[in-house]
């Protein structure tokens, strides 16, 4: 993913960073794969 330091210092806000930056990640590749008006429909019927 290309980040190879963190903002924050302890390993709670490391480990949540690194989540945020995972979610990121995966929710650009979703929108690039279904693209956003089927994301968008796929959400609202979950």
């Amino acid at each position: 993913m290309g980040y190879t330091h963190f903002l924050t210092k302890t390993l709670d806000r490391v480990s949540t960073e690194m989540s945020l930056h995972v979610l990121a990640y995966n929710l650009k590749r979703v929108i690039k794969i279904l693209g956003m008006p089927a994301l968008m429909e796929a959400m609202v019927v979950a």
